[in-house]
């Protein structure tokens, strides 16, 4: 779109100044007034696209989560039984995930290659929650008493089981000027936390990150999407706990 109209901008003012060096004594007032106020048209035109379509974009996301597997089983998650304690399995597959991230445009052209087709730098942060239990025992102090004294003992606690995931991404938008904009990420870089630890006490894995989604301008500089997003890490897992999972959900952009 912005190509047509620099080409149509270059044309007006080549035939503006033909007009006014070739043919002036037989050019009219209304035709050097028409040529003038087309250019003046099409300027504004340009600079009105250019305004609005620079890419930029602030979201704000909401959704379903789910990991490839659950953390049953782990040291810091689940409540040991013995001794007449009833173990409490802690860590679910199924969560939910909310997040924000922005869009920053590197090229509205494919680099020269596509006219309406962006390349566009998402960096994007999300917090995914699986689980949450009160449990009869907190697992790390059933852990430390039980290897000091041989015996489950300890408090009530609340176990939270969630994931922190930070993303930057090469994002490739199609279809520039329409009002419903397709989307992929090919590859992107990931980097998760999860809470509690692994049973190796460590919380941090990266990986890779794939996307897929679409959005439409509903009015202004205000738009509304939807997208499902895979994370894939680099190991089978974190010793021993596995982070691999997608997201799916809805979220809402504001264009700047």
């Amino acid at each position: 779109m912005i190509k047509q109209l620099k080409v149509a901008l270059s044309a007006a003012t080549t035939a503006l100044a033909i007009v006014g060096l070739t043919a002036a004594p037989q050019a009219s007032a209304d035709e050097l007034s028409n040529l003038k106020a087309r250019i003046s048209k099409l300027e504004k035109a340009k600079a009105e696209t250019s305004a609005k379509s620079n890419g930029n974009m602030v979201f704000f996301r909401g959704g379903y989560a789910r990991n490839d597997t659950n953390r049953f089983g782990d040291v810091l998650t689940d409540t040991i039984g013995g001794a007449g304690i009833v173990p409490q399995a802690n860590g679910e597959q199924d969560g939910w995930y909310f997040g924000a991230g922005f869009d920053f445009n590197l090229s509205d052209d494919l680099f020269g290659l596509h006219d309406g087709t962006e390349i566009l730098a998402e960096l994007m942060f999300e917090y995914k929650e699986f689980d949450r239990q009160t449990q009869a025992l907190n697992p790390l102090m059933t852990v430390v008493n039980t290897a000091l004294t041989n015996t489950p003992t300890g408090g009530l606690g609340t176990v939270t089981v969630s994931q922190f995931t930070l993303t930057a991404s090469p994002k490739i938008k199609f279809m520039k000027g329409s009002k419903f904009r397709p989307w992929i990420i090919p590859a992107g870089f990931a980097l998760h936390v999860i809470s509690p630890p692994s049973d190796g006490v460590t919380v941090l894995e990266p990986g890779m990150h794939f996307a897929a989604g679409a959005d439409f301008n509903l009015w202004k500089d205000f738009y509304l999407g939807a997208d499902i997003r895979y994370n894939l890490t680099l190991g089978d897992t974190l010793d021993g706990t596995n982070v691999n999972g997608f997201t799916t959900g809805a979220y809402l952009g504001i264009g700047f």
